[in-house]
């Protein structure tokens, strides 16, 4: 009984011999030997049916990146990631060659600002660019050997929406350079012991996610009490011990921590001189955020997250920098829960904001039980620059948190274009427009969020309205009138449009019937 073998590959009496090579894309085939008997055994040599000889194929050899560049640094963090996911209680003692490396520095450049301002060396972004790769190799060699020093930072100061201000030290270009470098190197190791109700200042989340969270959060639970609480001047109160504790629980590499401490020691340098920094870290810096994150992580997120699991109803938490939100269901926990988190961080230095930390009566029963007692509507809560409000939808009469600008929010916003257009006054038009076209693009896109449309929509008005008394008070031949008005904005200046989904459709698609906040 004969057999008939089918050829898959060449002629007809050829059969290929395995090659795992050549299954990938673009790889050579392997040797082709002859499978056909001769005829005549005698003959064999003259009857022979010839083979193909082997094909040519790279050597063998590691994998190995061609040309030094961003994939190799990122396939380096990777293997950080995964040793920081599979030992969560692990150190890290060899980091700093991820961040000091030419690549790395590189990359950061880049990453930055190239608006921002200069620090106190005078030196922008693109002066700092002039022979880039001489300064970046020169500034490697001084972080091997250690001779890196950390620059003051120049000190500023900005306006809150509570009429306070708001200190600023704005860091040198080099400085930029390092901790975002650094930056870069920590965030794959933190990224994976934060908790997921921390939005602040880490990758692939916003303010709009945390928006979306709390959203979610609270009216797929039983939340009746809301605690909306802000730590008072947190970044300026930060203890360094307590800080280097937290830093040193993972990192273990003693060159990454002198770069932390060189930081946070550099002092500021504002009109009165040089002054020390004894505790806080300067706001400005790119390693501020995260060092703010990891304070916090410590001191409040493991903390209130073992704490909640004790309760017996629903807490849901959502935190963005220093400013966090905490639904409860019963009203006992909630004080509970206050009068603990005073303690928790008087412990690390840390005081709640008295006229910005609140307990109110929040949620899908608020405003009937209120009622009841012959009180007015639910109280509102800010948090990120919106107004949450109790609210129901008007067909089906459902519970729904509705979202407006912060008033104060607005205020400040319109008082800054009206000192703009009253410097700008006598520019072209079309000049002041495409100013103006930026800042409610700017504005849309950030409270553009749905239900919000009479309050842009109000914004628009009140801009048109400061550009139009701007105009007006160019000559004193007359006002302009209010005709020619409306045929500029409607041609310089875009409508108010909703830029964002409703929270449901964003954060809790793939939530089945389960508030995705814990």
């Amino acid at each position: 009984m004969t057999t008939r073998r089918k050829w898959p590959r060449g002629s007809r009496g050829e059969v290929e011999r395995h090659n795992p090579s050549m299954d990938g894309p673009g790889k050579s085939d392997g040797r082709v030997v002859p499978m056909k008997l001769p005829n005549k055994a005698a003959h064999a040599a003259a009857e022979g049916v010839e083979g193909r000889r082997l094909a040519k194929e790279n050597l063998r050899q590691q994998y190995m990146l061609r040309t030094q560049c961003r994939a190799g640094m990122q396939r380096a963090l990777e293997r950080v990631r995964q040793a920081a996911a599979r030992e969560k209680k692990g150190k890290f003692t060899a980091l700093l060659h991820h961040a000091c490396s030419v690549d790395a520095l590189r990359e950061a450049y880049f990453r930055l600002n190239r608006d921002a301002a200069a620090g106190v060396d005078d030196v922008t972004w693109q002066q700092f660019g002039e022979d880039l790769e001489r300064k970046l190799e020169v500034l490697s060699a001084r972080l091997r050997r250690g001779a890196y020093r950390a620059s003051p930072v120049r000190r500023a100061y900005i306006r809150k929406v509570d009429g306070g201000q708001r200190p600023l030290g704005v860091t040198t270009v080099e400085d930029k350079v390092v901790q975002m470098a650094v930056v870069e190197v920590l965030n794959a190791i933190y990224e994976q012991d934060f908790i997921g109700f921390s939005y602040g200042f880490r990758p692939g989340r916003s303010q709009h996610h945390a928006l979306d969270a709390l959203c979610v959060g609270f009216e797929r639970s039983n939340v009746n009490y809301v605690l909306d609480a802000d730590i008072r001047g947190f970044f300026d109160s930060i203890d360094h011990g307590w800080l280097m504790k937290f830093v040193e629980h993972r990192i273990a590499d003693q060159r990454i921590l002198r770069l932390i401490r060189k930081w946070l020691r550099a002092g500021a340098l504002g009109d009165e001189g040089w002054k020390p920094s004894e505790e806080g870290t300067p706001q400005g810096g790119c390693i501020s955020p995260l060092l703010a994150n990891v304070y916090l992580h410590y001191a409040f997120d493991l903390w209130a997250h073992a704490w909640r699991q004790r309760c017996r109803g629903d807490v849901r938490i959502v935190r963005y920098a220093d400013d966090f939100v905490v639904g409860f269901e019963l009203r006992v926990e909630a004080e509970q829960f206050l009068a603990a988190l005073r303690e928790r961080l008087a412990k690390f230095g840390l005081e709640l904001h008295p006229d910005k930390t609140r307990l109110i009566e929040f949620g899908r029963f608020a405003a009937d039980r209120r009622r009841e007692r012959g009180l007015g509507r639910p109280e509102t809560f800010h948090f990120l620059g919106f107004t949450h409000i109790c609210g129901r939808s008007p067909k089906k009469g459902n519970y729904r948190i509705e979202r407006r600008t912060h008033a104060k929010r607005l205020r400040r916003k319109l008082l800054e274009v009206k000192e703009e257009l009253r410097r700008r006054r006598h520019d072209p038009v079309s000049a002041v427009g495409l100013y103006l076209r930026s800042v409610l693009d700017g504005h849309y896109r950030y409270y553009g969020v749905p239900l919000n449309y009479r309050a842009l929509n109000s914004f628009r008005r009140e801009v048109v309205w400061h550009w139009w008394r701007a105009m007006s008070a160019r000559s004193q031949r007359g006002r302009v009138l209010w005709a020619r008005m409306r045929r500029i904005v409607e041609r310089l200046l875009p409508r108010p449009r909703i830029c964002h989904p409703f929270p449901v459709h964003r954060f809790g698609a793939n939530i089945r019937g389960k508030s995705p906040v814990r």
